[in-house]
């Protein structure tokens, strides 16, 4: 029990002295290690299981556009805005269908976007 406490505390105290860089690399982190749990847990028949994943997901790919500064990121924010919306559609359709394919499909985007942002994240530390 106390080192589960433990454990909670150092994750919140993480998120919470996290630059917003660090900050949105560790939501990408969270959006892949949903998808993926999402994954296995349809490839297992545990629907409900990969529902929540699902939704997890797709909760953090709303707060990526809710966040989004269309004013000041230009074509950039316009472009991230339409993928952020493909893949928000798309893990709502694998969630509806139960498909593999489809949430497989927006974990390799997933995986591409977050490695841009942690090489991003390497090089803004330095």
């Amino acid at each position: 029990m106390y080192n589960n406490n433990a454990l909670n505390a150092y994750q919140q105290n993480s998120v919470f002295t996290a630059s917003k860089e660090k900050l949105l690399l560790m939501l990408y982190e969270g959006l892949v290690r949903f998808i993926k749990q999402a994954i296995s847990s349809l490839e297992e028949k545990d629907y409900q299981k990969a529902h929540t994943n699902l939704i997890k997901a797709q909760n953090i790919i709303l707060e990526f556009m809710a966040t989004l500064n269309m004013e000041v990121g230009g074509e950039l924010s316009k472009s991230l805005m339409a993928l952020y919306d493909y893949m928000y559609r798309r893990l709502v359709e694998a969630n509806i269908k139960k498909d593999i394919n489809i949430a497989k499909e927006i974990l390799e985007f997933a995986e591409e976007l977050r490695d841009a942002f942690e090489e991003a994240y390497k090089k803004i530390k330095k």
